[in-house]
């Protein structure tokens, strides 16, 4: 049992390390139980909760709230119906938290409008993340899921939790550099959704935390204020491979429609670049894009100098791996 509770409480670590620098904030007990409400359904007395994490979201007055299974396994050592029945688990879940008194005493602000959504957390604690996991999923029949009304599943596998504690930990990084790659204080910096015709962005200036659908999404930009010695700026994460300049030619496209590319901006966009060719492919993409835009090279300040001025680099690769051993003796400190 020890060895069971020190693995399982690497997936806790990870997921603090990860959703603390996405400005998510933790709530109510942890590892703790509460009364099933749909007994003959979930065939269960009672359903479990690691953590719950909420944030607000920017288009919507309503805070979530995201019901979290949190898993921990080595390489080679977890299988498809482990995964299935983790899933049907969490749906069960979230569909009993959404009615469940008792949950919501423990965990949710009642002076706030508010949705619930679940989140299977799989970490692969040994470094050896496994690539397959994806078809785990793709052959799971969703109709045994007791499907949340209001609220989403989310499942964040190996290849997922690699690609966001990457992203984390290059947050973490930059505002320990010094110059122009420096991020300020988490007080002046929030995760950019645009304003829309049809979504407006409710939360004004202040701080956004990255949504689910960011996290999930192609790429995840951060952006912060200026100071007397650089303007305002947006760092974007960027997920895909980089294989190809259409993809790219997409991004500049998205900052472009934003209005991101009128230079009241610097523009830094972190890659991992796993085939050495995504950097190179942004370059060109650079120049197709100022050429389909009719874009000059005349006078400061021209869409092309704002397109010139993006910043591609690499980051670091990091596949992070704990020790059982140390993670057992923090319980003696």
């Amino acid at each position: 049992m020890a060895e069971t509770a020190t693995i399982a409480r690497i997936a806790e670590i990870v997921s603090d390390q990860i959703f603390s620098e996405f400005f998510w904030t933790k709530v109510g007990p942890m590892n703790s139980n509460w009364k099933c409400e749909k007994h003959d359904l979930h065939k269960a007395q009672t359903h479990p909760t690691d953590v719950v994490f909420f944030y607000d979201e920017p288009y919507e007055e309503v805070t979530t709230y995201v019901q979290c299974d949190l898993k921990s396994y080595a390489a080679g050592s977890l299988g498809r119906s482990q995964i299935e029945k983790a899933i049907i688990s969490l749906s069960n879940q979230v569909s009993c938290a959404e009615i469940s008194s008792e949950w919501q005493s423990r965990y949710v602000h009642r002076h706030k409008d508010f949705s619930i959504s679940g989140m299977l957390f799989v970490y692969n604690h040994d470094g050896g993340y496994d690539r397959t996991f994806s078809e785990y999923l793709e052959k799971l029949d969703i109709d045994v899921l007791d499907t949340p009304e209001n609220g989403k599943l989310i499942v964040l596998g190996p290849v997922e939790i690699h690609w966001l504690n990457n992203v984390s930990q290059e947050i973490v990084r930059m505002r320990g550099r010094s110059g122009l790659e420096k991020l300020p204080s988490r007080e002046a910096c929030s995760f950019f959704y645009p304003q829309t015709v049809r979504r407006a962005q409710v939360r004004g200036k202040q701080r956004c935390a990255a949504t689910l659908e960011m996290l999930t999404g192609p790429w995840v930009i951060l952006q912060h204020e200026g100071d007397q010695n650089r303007k305002e700026g947006l760092v974007v994460f960027y997920r895909p491979p980089g294989e190809t300049v259409d993809e790219f030619l997409y991004l500049l496209d998205y900052l472009r429609q934003h209005g991101l590319l009128d230079q009241k901006y610097s523009i830094a966009i972190r890659a991992i670049d796993r085939t050495g060719v995504a950097q190179n492919n942004f370059q060109k993409a650079q120049q197709y894009y100022i050429e389909a835009m009719g874009a000059t090279y005349q006078g400061d300040g021209s869409l092309s100098d704002a397109i010139n001025d993006v910043k591609f680099s690499s980051m670091h690769n990091l596949t992070s791996t704990f020790s059982e051993v140390e993670i057992g003796m923090e319980y003696d400190r």
